[in-house]
């Protein structure tokens, strides 16, 4: 599992969080397996203490988990779990809109520029984080802060799940374009249809992702 990789030495935490859960993605580090510390800073070619800080992460997340004296072990992506994961996100997100109601004309073209971003961004991990902000943006006028901070929790717990979906170019534009006219039925005044096409813009990928999942466990 040797890797050579050039890290960021400020960001270096984050870019190790990415990249292990890359790997865990890919395969690379199989389900269930134990993270072996040592062995593992050594194919990366980093010290463990950033290392740590990056499993330490993944934990927090939901895509290791920490068994006390035994260490991190990778969770297993499976069907399951996502049905499970998505099925509320796609209620958490558009209900939180509701409630915020209509963002200021600043807000609407922060979210028309953010989403130029997107559509310009090539890297999964880049897609996803600006992806991320954007619902955020969308709802940072939302009074109800807990229902705020499951989005986010829900947010972190499906990322290892997006990065499949996000190499797909097609999958890109299709959030892009539904952001658009997320931005257009807010212009209209129209929170309902913004609430409604923002639920079918998470829909939108859950298929794919699924289908990416069911050809996993078939291999």
């Amino acid at each position: 599992m040797q890797r050579t990789a050039s890290f960021d030495r400020k960001n270096i935490s984050q870019e190790l969080t990415n990249t292990i859960r890359q790997m865990i993605v890919d395969g690379a580090i199989p389900a269930s397996s134990r993270i072996n510390e040592v062995h593992l800073a050594r194919d990366l070619g980093v010290s463990r203490t950033p290392l740590r800080e990056a499993i330490a992460c993944l934990v927090r997340e939901d895509t290791l988990v920490s068994i006390p004296r035994l260490g991190a072990f990778v969770k297993p992506l499976t069907v399951d779990e996502f049905d499970q994961i998505y099925s509320i996100r796609n209620l958490l997100d558009p209900e939180a809109l509701r409630v915020a109601g209509m963002p200021s004309e600043q807000q609407l073209k922060r979210l028309e520029r953010l989403n130029a971003k997107i559509e310009a961004a090539s890297d999964s991990d880049t897609i996803i984080d600006l992806d991320d902000q954007w619902h955020l943006l969308l709802l940072e006028h939302c009074p109800n802060k807990i229902l705020i901070d499951l989005i986010r929790d829900f947010m972190r717990r499906t990322r290892r799940y997006e990065l499949a979906l996000m190499r797909e170019r097609q999958q890109v534009d299709v959030a892009t374009d539904t952001h658009a006219k997320i931005i257009a039925a807010l212009r209209r005044r129209d929170v309902g249809r913004a609430a409604s096409i923002l639920k079918d813009n998470m829909e939108s990928g859950r298929e794919p992702i699924r289908r990416w999942l069911l050809e996993r466990e078939a291999k």
